[in-house]
């Protein structure tokens, strides 16, 4: 594979990750961190697909100026070092607004003064000869070109220095996913940052008569691409990452829930939408199965038996000493004798025989219920119509 077509690579996913970006933009078009970083994401894939020699030399070829290109990568380069630390000003966050939009409006202009600069500088100078690699190191002492390399290696080191330490710093402060984004940004900038200092070797190397440009064309050529690729990753992995946890956490719910809904399921009326395909989203198959619970459970009410929800509760409690985890097991086995009783076609108690079932308030207790259908002894027995065991004694 080719430089060109590896960059191609990570500029298709980058894009990827753009479009995906850009459909959250459309829902919250106002919130500035997802601007920044459709922004960032789409000037990361553009900075690919603009720096592989196979393209820097198209570029030359359409603009009619050799290494026109030059100038437009180095530009690039400049924007989203800009972007970066604005993503990072509003990713943070800060209490004053008015701090936050006058450090973002600094930072727009100081880089937008470089990139201005860039250009005139690359105009001011001579560069007949066409360097596809190695421009920085070929043109190191050449009037003009030589201040616009320094000048675009400046302002991306001052980026990676301040991504650096801002990521490492408030790295400390926070936990979990969001510290292992911006440890793996952290990680990425000192990467970028030795990107320049290559960079910087190569080119005082020049100044001083020495030949290191290896360093230049080969060595930084390499680190750039890995550091480009652990910037945007980290980015990525605190919403990617969250969402995976919520998605495996709905996931969990909606098994636990599982020995609940299917005790309750002879009573869910043929008419309400049957369960959704395994393809569809968590998130919905669960709000549909806890939607059927709760439903189900309501309808049941007549059919709630105090008598054997005091006889488990009891038993319940005297062998676990636990009054959460004995209620939890008293309205499970009461639910479980409701679908008997109902499916019987037996009668509805009257309002002062009825027990109330006080594990729906809580998720968790709703959980607790499920798992006490599928494990208990005591709601095997009433499922059953076993003889119900009493309380254990001391």
């Amino acid at each position: 594979m080719s430089a060109g077509d590896a960059f191609l690579c990570a500029a298709t996913g980058l894009f990827v990750a753009t479009l995906i970006k850009v459909r959250a933009l459309r829902k919250n078009p106002g919130d500035p961190l997802l601007r920044a970083v459709c922004a960032m994401l789409f000037v990361a894939a553009l900075l690919f697909v603009a720096a592989a020699p196979e393209h820097i030399a198209v570029m030359n070829d359409v603009i009619g100026v050799p290494n026109a290109a030059a100038p437009v990568v180095y530009c690039i380069m400049t924007a989203l070092a800009g972007i970066i630390i604005v993503l990072l000003i509003h990713w943070r966050g800060n209490e004053d607004e008015r701090r936050t939009r006058r450090q973002t409006r600094l930072c727009l202009t100081a880089y937008a003064a470089v990139m201005v600069a860039i250009p005139v500088l690359f105009l001011l100078g001579d560069a007949p000869v066409e360097r596809l690699r190695d421009l920085d190191t070929y043109y190191a002492n050449t009037p003009y070109i030589r201040e616009m390399i320094v000048l675009y290696l400046a302002a991306h080191s001052v980026a990676a220095a301040t991504m650096t330490f801002l990521c490492w710093s408030w790295s400390r402060q926070v936990p979990g996913i969001l510290r292992a984004g911006l440890l793996t940004i952290a990680a990425g900038a000192t990467g970028t940052f030795a990107y320049d200092v290559l960079k910087y070797t190569a080119v005082v190397a020049r100044w001083l008569g020495e030949d290191l440009d290896w360093l230049s064309s080969r060595a930084a050529f390499a680190v750039a691409g890995v550091s480009a690729f652990l910037v945007a990753a980290g980015f990525l992995i605190p919403p990617v990452g969250e969402g995976a946890v919520s998605s495996w956490k709905a996931l969990r719910r909606f098994r636990q829930l599982r020995p609940l809904w299917l005790e309750i399921r002879p009573e869910i009326p043929p008419t309400s939408p049957r369960s959704m395909p395994w393809w569809r989203s968590v998130f919905l198959r669960l709000t549909q199965r806890e939607r059927d619970i709760y439903d189900v459970v309501h309808r049941l009410g007549p059919y709630f038996d105090a008598a054997t929800g005091r006889a488990v509760y009891a038993a319940a409690l005297a062998e676990h000493r636990e009054r959460s985890r004995a209620r939890e097991e008293a309205d499970a086995a009461v639910i479980a004798a409701a679908v008997i009783a109902k499916g019987s076609a037996g009668p509805p108690f009257g309002p002062g025989g009825r027990w109330v079932v006080t594990s729906l308030e809580d998720p968790q207790d709703l959980v607790r219920m499920s798992h006490a259908l599928a494990r208990s002894p005591r709601v095997r027995a009433v499922r059953g119509s076993a003889a119900f065991p009493g309380p254990a004694r001391a």
